[in-house]
Formats: C-alpha cells, structure tokens, sequence
C-alpha cells in the first residue's frame, strides 16, 4: 500500500510543488516502480492462470500496478506542465521585446537617423552609387534595412544590386550587396590623382568611339589639375551631359601605381544629400488620438540649388554629411572602413574642398568631345544602356 507521506509527495509532484533536488530524487524512484511494473508485467503478460490469480486477489495485486499507472500519468503531467511553461515565458519575452525594440528605433528618430547614414556613407564613398530603402523592426532588438543600389545613366536611375544591413540595438551586423552584375562589384581605380596613364585612357576613348549612336554612357574623369565646384560645374555649363558625382581631395588618397590610381576615392553626388536639419517645414497639423496620443503631420521641401553654380552650398552639405558619419562610426567603418574620417574632416575644413575627378552621364558621343578639352587628363568608361535622354 501507498503509504501517506508518499501519496503527499506524489500530489506535491503532480502539482510542481517539489524543489528541483526533490523532484529528481521523486523521479528517480517513480522510475524504479516502472520497472518493478515492467518485471510484473513480464511474469504475467502471457500466462492466464496467474492472471486469474491476480484478479482473485485484487486488493493485493491491482493496488501497485494502479499506483505505478498514477506515478506515470503525474510524471508526464508535470513534464507538459514544465514545457508549457517554457513555451508561455517563450512567448512573453517576445512580446516585450518586440515592443521594445518598437520604442528603441522608434523613440529620437533612430530609424531614419540609421538610414540617413547608410545612404549618406555609400553616396559618399561609392562613385555615382545611391541606395534607397526602408527598415523594419522585429523582436528581440534587432532591425533590418533593405535598399536598391542605383546608377545615374544618362537620365535613368538604373538598379545595379539590392542591399541588406541588419542592426542589433544600433550595431551593424554585417553588410550583404548582391550586385546585378559583376561590373558593379569592381574595386579597379576610377580616378588619377595627378599625372596621366596615355595607355589605359587612349583605350578608353577608342571604346566611346566604337560604341554606337543611341547609346549613354556613365564615365569617370580624371582632372588635369584641382578645382574648386563652382570652377568645375562651370565646365559643364552648355554641354549635353551632367555631372552626378565629385571626387574631392582629402590628403588622405591611397594610390596604386606611378601614375597614381586613386584607391577608394571619397566625394559627393552632384545633387546634395540633404538631411533633416535641412528641411524647411511649410505645413504641419497635429490630429489627437485617444486620451494621450496625437498624429503630427508635415510637409516640407529641401532647399533650391543652381544647376551650375551654388559650390559654397554644395562644400557644406559634403562636410555637414561627414559630421553626421562622424556621429555614427560604428556603421560607418561597416560600410567604409576606408574612410578615415577625423583627418578627412580636419584636412577639408582648414584647405577647403578641391576636386580632382567627375563621374559624368550622357551621350556616348557627347562624351567623346571630352577628349578635346585641356581639363581633361584622363578617362574610364563605365556602364553603358540605350538612349534615355533629353538633350540639355
């Protein structure tokens, strides 16, 4: 018979009131009476006399067996009763967390902080390369940004890879580009610093000579000497193309070879990447909800830039855009661990910003003039696509 302390200890089991000590001890002696219940069963499965015998003395033979039967049905109870427990407290630190990580990218704006300086890092150190997204919070404090990397040529945005960067409470995970092509992924020079590389240029201006009528052309140009923006965009003013993108001159270039490749180049899009501060705000309305919340509407425009003109403009939203990657070193040395930021910083702000290189976009013909004039040193085609353009 089932003695009362046992018969208490196996209730205090079944309801999970034993210390973790107690209920591996409990388990290791229900685990012995299912042995003795299994030996039993062995002696008895097959013989019908003593299961006759059995049953002519229930009250002595059926009581153990009943009682292991009890012992097991417990044993699985609280082994269900653990395991969902597991999966609730599972559940719950999901909730909480997602609703933190809600308020963690949510709260100061990190969302579009975040993605302003992925954009602003890849347009600043990636010639005539954009990237436009959005990001998505999950549970468990982590965000994921997925973007399209684009190309100006000729008049089109052209896709050239998609991007995906994942953050974990502000920290990048790890960058993962997959590009459209392998033209895209290359690392090869684009700009000379000085001097000139007759071999490789007289290729590429004998390439844009052989490329037909109808087609565009993205190209890298390599300057004679430095200019400041106004001086360069000047250059352009009433030629049937358009400059997308400056290389500037930081002091810090790393070269490759004696004509000075440039490794890495760091400059700005044509077109300003203006950030929040810049905006002006031309309408805003606030709509209250429930007790305590409120939706706040806003319409705002960027500034107006010449297309030709406005290099003071220009220089400071580039070194405003480099404080602001200065603010977030983290993702930027993810995305341009090239990029040494505190010298590039100081090096402009005391001499100014110089440019020693253009990417310009337009007729492959058009382009082909460039040969003529004595600004020029050097060029690298780039990608070419069909005709997409209205002439300036």
């Amino acid at each position: 018979m089932m003695g009362d302390d046992f018969k208490r200890q196996l209730q205090d089991y079944a309801d999970g009131k034993l210390t973790d000590r107690d209920k591996e001890q409990f388990e290791l002696e229900l685990e012995k009476m299912e042995a003795y219940q299994a030996y039993l069963g062995e002696l008895m499965g097959n013989d019908e006399d003593r299961h006759l015998l059995i049953e002519g003395s229930a009250n002595k033979a059926s009581t153990p067996i009943k009682e292991a039967s009890l012992l097991r049905r417990s044993k699985w109870r609280a082994r269900i009763q653990t395991a969902l427990t597991a999966i609730g407290i599972l559940i719950t630190f999901t909730l909480i967390s997602a609703i933190l990580t809600g308020l963690f990218y949510g709260l100061g704006n990190r969302s579009s902080l975040y993605q302003d300086v992925v954009s602003s890092s890849i347009a600043l150190t990636r010639p005539n390369l954009t990237v436009s997204g959005g990001s998505n919070s999950n549970a468990y404090f982590t965000m994921d940004y997925k973007g399209n990397m684009k190309k100006k040529i000729g008049d089109s945005e052209v896709s050239v890879g998609d991007f995906q960067l994942k953050f974990l409470l502000g920290w990048p995970m790890g960058e993962q580009t997959t590009w459209h092509s392998e033209r895209n992924n290359s690392n090869a020079s684009l700009f000379l610093l000085s001097g000139s590389d007759a071999a490789s240029s007289n290729q590429d201006w004998a390439t844009l000579e052989k490329l037909p009528e109808g087609t565009v052309t993205e190209a890298f140009v390599s300057l004679d000497k430095r200019y400041t923006t106004d001086e360069l965009l000047q250059k352009f003013n009433g030629k049937n193309m358009t400059p997308v993108w400056f290389a500037a001159y930081t002091g810090q270039e790393r070269k490759l070879g004696d004509a000075e490749w440039v490794m890495n180049p760091v400059g700005f899009p044509a077109y300003p990447l203006w950030h929040a501060e810049d905006m002006q705000v031309t309408s805003r309305s606030e709509e209250k909800r429930g007790w305590f919340g409120k939706t706040v509407m806003e319409s705002s425009i960027s500034p107006g830039i010449q297309t030709y003109g406005d290099g003071t403009v220009r220089d400071k939203n580039f070194l405003d855009t480099l404080h602001l990657l200065q603010k977030y070193p983290t993702i930027t040395n993810r995305l341009a661990p090239w990029l040494p930021l505190e010298p590039t910083i100081t090096y402009l702000e005391a001499n100014g910003v110089k440019l020693y290189g253009v990417v310009v976009t337009g007729p492959t013909k058009e382009l082909l003039k460039l040969k003529e004039e004595h600004w020029v040193s050097s060029i690298r085609v780039g990608e070419v696509r069909w005709w997409n353009w209205n002439n300036r």
